[in-house]
């Protein structure tokens, strides 16, 4: 039985079917199959489930965003308060060459207290 089936003509998986010679003379080129735009569409579930997936993603990108911005922040408002604090200082030692050291520091209980007030 074997061999009736190895004797049999050659089965078309092998062979592609006999074509004529095409009228535009592109032999060369495949046939074109038929258009059917329907054929790449995805379910209405399977559509739902990737836009939940890319929503989750987007989400977390804008969560490490939001995180590096704030770190950045407070890095800048660290160097703010920094940089005033030493202005304030060197302000206090130029005062204190020209008046004397007490008045100084009355002069910065009040401006402390006034900053206080003003907040």
């Amino acid at each position: 039985m074997s061999e009736l089936v190895e004797n049999q003509a050659p089965s078309s998986e092998g062979v592609s079917a006999v074509k004529g010679i095409r009228k535009n003379g592109k032999q060369w080129h495949d046939t074109k199959k038929a258009f059917r735009p329907r054929s790449n569409q995805t379910s209405f579930a399977k559509r739902t489930e990737e836009r939940k997936a890319l929503a989750a993603v987007k989400a977390k990108e804008k969560e490490m965003k939001d995180e590096k911005e704030a770190e950045r922040q407070r890095r800048i408002e660290a160097l703010r308060t920094k940089r005033a604090a030493k202005a304030e200082r060197e302000r206090y030692q130029k005062m204190e060459e020209k008046m004397h050291k007490k008045r100084v520091e009355r002069l910065k209980r009040r401006e402390k207290r006034n900053k206080l007030l003003s907040s």
